[in-house]
Order: C-alpha cells, then sequence, then structure tokens
C-alpha cells in the first residue's frame, strides 16, 4: 500500500474536495482518499492496479492538479 499527501492548490470549498473524492474513489485500486478545502492538501492510499500516475493524470483531468 502507499499513501501520498500533495498540495492541490484549486481546492476552494467542499465541493471541491468532494468532487476529488468521488472521483479518486472510483479508480481500481485507490482505497481512501481525503482531501482537505482549509489546508488544500490531498492524501491518497492505493495499491495495484492503480499508479501515482494515474491518479496524478484524473487529478489533472478534474481539473486539479496537484502542485509539483
Amino acid at each position: 500500500m502507499t499513501t501520498k499527501t500533495v498540495t492541490v492548490p484549486n481546492i476552494s470549498c467542499d465541493h471541491c474536495t468532494h468532487t476529488i473524492q468521488m472521483e479518486l474513489s472510483e479508480l481500481a485500486g485507490v482505497k481512501q482518499v481525503q482531501a482537505d478545502a482549509a489546508t488544500k492538501q490531498v492524501t491518497v492510499e492505493w495499491e495495484a492496479p492503480a499508479t501515482w500516475e494515474q491518479i496524478q493524470a484524473l487529478l489533472e483531468e478534474i481539473n486539479y492538479p496537484p502542485q509539483q
């Protein structure tokens, strides 16, 4: 199991956090998603077949790109 926390500057409200949690949770292998509007951070816990590249690509696709 892998866990990663990233900053996502586009998070501005609870709707944003809900969207991120809902979308990422649908990826096969993603076990847990926590998004926080106050800190603008997203923590994702996953295992195969999910990869960080897939998670990052999905965040970019839904307009919540993680800060590098």
